[in-house]
């Protein structure tokens, strides 16, 4: 992640990020919950392929404006291509080959602006096959040389924190950090803290308040730059383990509650407070990308297409839309391998199941916590965007200038 030396030159913006496969769970649809191994040969027979590649690449940043920014796939053909921008969902226009083989925007990219984009494509036997990347491009020059999130007018779920990345090691941290100043307009004390020689965070004690202006001043050599993102709605989200159930609490109320299936007793899912730093309307997911591996070499599971899905660590959980569990298991049992999973439909284009709801209901930066997991250890402070998980006390004594 990340990128950047001490200060001068270039402040991207953007969110945290990672790659775009995860933890999954592991029922396929039917009428009954089928085992892993199964899950895998179905996998395996439905393998496409055709192969996506998104150049520069998943988590790239300071992307040129003009280019090189494309799509392509071999042994098959794209059948859809699209290009967002992250903070207003404005759809960027693209052209297709006349041979159905690349993919690339019509003209020149925004400054300082995140993307997502999304592939789809199919093979001679119809297989499907996806992509996705997440991408930034290059900012202003006489800025700071980093990376900061949230994007400059965005709004923002409660649990968002400022995030900092420097791609090279800063020895003088009080001076960095006495460069930026986050402040609030609910008057909350902001602190930051160092996770480690490349990541700045600040956040309040609390939650930020609903509603409020956050502004952060960087300043370097006479030259400042201000960005200001907005505090949304409260949404605090509980996912409770062992009722298997998820709770949805906006600015206090109960909105509702959703039966869930999170980590199986083998893999079981963090507990801890967790941040919806990504969303993906569809995303493929492999065992290989986080170490889940069987005996043989093979992946876990290998499933394509997964909707709904949102990243809730750099590790690999995200809470996505489930089209292969039996019905039976939503509530009822605990299946994944870290996920957290929402009834869905294949494809996700069913709004009213639950996981489409979540999904629409659901903006970065919101709180998403799991209690009651068997897992016997917390939440990271710093895997994805858990700073929430630190003690008060201990995240201000890891201020450069506190």
């Amino acid at each position: 992640m990340a990128t950047a030396g001490v200060l001068g030159g270039v402040l991207a913006v953007t969110a945290l990020g990672g790659t775009s496969n995860a933890v999954t769970s592991e029922n396929d649809a039917g009428n009954h919950p089928k085992s892993q191994t199964q899950v895998n040969q179905a996998g395996a027979q439905d393998a496409s392929d055709a192969q996506i590649k998104i150049t520069p690449g998943q988590g790239a940043y300071n992307v040129a404006t003009n280019g090189p920014v494309n799509v392509t796939v071999s042994n098959g053909k794209l059948t859809k291509v699209t290009m967002t921008a992250v903070a207003t969902g404005a759809e960027i226009p693209g052209t297709l080959s006349a041979d159905g083989t690349s993919w690339k925007p019509n003209g020149w990219l925004e400054r300082a602006t995140k993307y997502q984009i999304a592939a789809e494509a199919t093979d001679a036997k119809d297989r499907s096959a996806s992509g996705n990347a997440t991408i930034t491009t290059v900012s202003p020059a006489n800025d700071f040389i980093g990376h900061l999130s949230p994007e400059d007018g965005s709004t923002v779920g409660v649990g968002m924190p400022v995030t900092v990345n420097f791609a090279k090691a800063i020895s003088d941290k009080a001076a960095v950090e006495s460069q930026i100043r986050v402040s609030s307009s609910s008057g909350q004390q902001v602190v930051g803290h160092w996770f480690n020689d490349n990541r700045l965070d600040f956040r309040p004690e609390n939650y930020w308040k609903p509603g409020s202006t956050v502004t952060v001043e960087l300043t370097r050599h006479g030259i400042r730059k201000t960005v200001t993102f907005k505090i949304g709605r409260s949404q605090i989200d509980t996912v409770d383990a062992r009722t298997k159930q998820m709770t949805v609490v906006r600015d206090g109320k109960t909105i509702k509650t959703i039966p869930i299936s999170s980590g199986s007793p083998e893999h079981p899912t963090y507990n801890g407070q967790m941040v919806i730093s990504e969303k993906f309307r569809q995303i493929h997911m492999n065992g290989t990308t986080v170490g889940l591996l069987e005996k043989d070499g093979k992946p876990a599971y290998d499933i394509k297409a997964v909707p709904h899905a949102m990243r809730l660590t750099d590790s690999g959980t995200f809470i996505h839309g489930n089209y292969w569990g039996a019905d039976s298991v939503f509530g009822n049992v605990n299946t994944s391998h870290g996920c957290v999973g929402l009834k869905d439909v294949k494809g996700g284009g069913d709004g009213t199941q639950p996981a489409a709801w979540f999904f629409d209901n659901s903006m970065i930066g919101d709180v998403v916590i799991v209690k009651n997991s068997e897992d016997k250890t917390m939440l990271a402070p710093d895997n994805g965007l858990g700073d929430w998980n630190m003690p008060w006390s201990e995240w201000v004594a890891g201020s450069a200038t506190h």
